[in-house]
């Protein structure tokens, strides 16, 4: 029983707080892993893994993006998306402070302060969704109008073509 109390996360119990179904999974973390391994690993489409990214906009705002693990974030469209002139990645050496997780353990769930979120357009067509738990080797997944409502975030097409 102790052991399963030392696998949740701070996103498990926000999503358990919040009234927000799950199931955790978890992978092997032997050296540096890509979003389409864990999705391998994890035996998921890749369309349902999802990155979680996180950029400042011109304004000096900051902005969260979840897009599939195998695309890559559209500048351009991402800050059309949030209604900036241009937009940034934020340098990686900042991540930990401001949302107080790590490069690779990044989730839109649980961040020290909740900063507008941007799905990719596609979770309002697939059925389930999969998001970093908040830790390398850790996943959530969950239903993605669940995790939307939940973060009060919007959809948009912000991959690259």
């Amino acid at each position: 029983m102790a052991k399963e109390k030392d696998l949740k996360t701070n996103v498990m119990r926000t999503l358990e707080q919040k009234g927000v179904a799950y199931i955790p999974h978890t992978y092997p973390t032997d050296g540096a892993i890509d979003g389409v391994s864990v999705a391998a690993m994890l035996g998921q489409d890749v369309e349902c893994v999802f990155k979680t990214l996180v950029t400042r906009g011109a304004s000096g705002g900051y902005y969260v993006f979840d897009i599939p693990v195998a695309e890559n974030l559209d500048l351009k469209k991402a800050a059309k998306a949030v209604g900036e002139k241009s937009i940034v990645m934020l340098p990686q050496k900042e991540l930990l402070p401001l949302t107080g997780y790590v490069h690779g353990g990044c989730s839109p769930v649980g961040m020290k302060k909740q900063f507008p979120t941007v799905f990719h357009e596609t979770v309002e067509i697939i059925d389930t969704i999969m998001v970093s738990a908040g830790k390398i080797g850790c996943q959530v997944q969950c239903n993605p109008a669940d995790l939307l409502e939940l973060l009060q975030a919007t959809t948009a097409d912000v991959t690259v073509e």
